[in-house]
């Protein structure tokens, strides 16, 4: 080993060995500390895990469907069914309170449906989407349900909600009743992949 000009050997020896000592000396007094400081990182992040779990998610469509806040038609559709519709080419949004056009008229009055928002697309060839939410009374869903049957309407129920649908040329509708909500959608010439479907499970899972 080539020696550094300037060092004193009998010296940096013991030097070394002490530091050595001193070493071993903090790692034998902090062993017992260990077990404890492993058991408090894992309690730390076990309780991290708990209150996330636990938090309330930061969407505002729970707030609006427990009616703590007002309702926004970005608020219904999940993400990608928003940005698919957001970015078709010459894709316009407007929002109202208005009822869809219904192939089912007398449902409205079955239904006296106060709505809470209502969504419609369209685009620059005619080709339309519109979607609805509103409260109903749940009495009324008996009635709406054969006011759509009438119409040739295909309901099926099951707990704890009803869907009716239909499909007549180019026009898709479809009914959702759910613990006191009516959803409609009716699709004229456009329809994305599940598009009512995907829009009853972002509101209901």
């Amino acid at each position: 080993m080539a020696r550094i000009p300037g060092r004193s050997l009998w010296l940096s020896a013991p030097v070394g060995l002490l530091c050595a000592a001193v070493v071993a000396a903090l790692v034998w007094l902090a062993a017992p500390m260990v077990p404890t400081v492993v058991t408090w990182a894992g309690d730390t992040l076990r309780a991290a895990t708990a209150r996330a779990e636990a938090a309330a998610p930061d969407d505002p469509l729970v707030a609006a469907l427990a009616g703590e806040a007002p309702l926004d038609c970005r608020d219904i559709y999940p993400d990608d069914l928003w940005r698919q519709l957001a970015w078709f080419p010459g894709a316009l949004l407007a929002q109202s309170a208005a009822v869809p056009e219904t192939a089912a008229p007398p449902l409205v009055d079955a239904l006296a449906p106060d709505i809470r928002i209502s969504c419609r697309w369209h685009t620059r060839d005619g080709a339309t989407l519109q979607t609805a939410l509103a409260t109903v009374a749940p009495d009324a869903v008996a009635a709406g349900e054969a006011a759509l049957r009438a119409a040739g309407f295909a309901c099926t129920a099951a707990a704890p909600g009803t869907t009716c649908s239909r499909t007549a040329g180019d026009f898709v509708e479809t009914h959702v009743f759910r613990d006191g909500w009516w959803l409609v959608s009716v699709e004229g010439g456009w329809h994305p992949e599940d598009y009512a479907g995907r829009i009853a499970a972002r509101l209901w899972g």
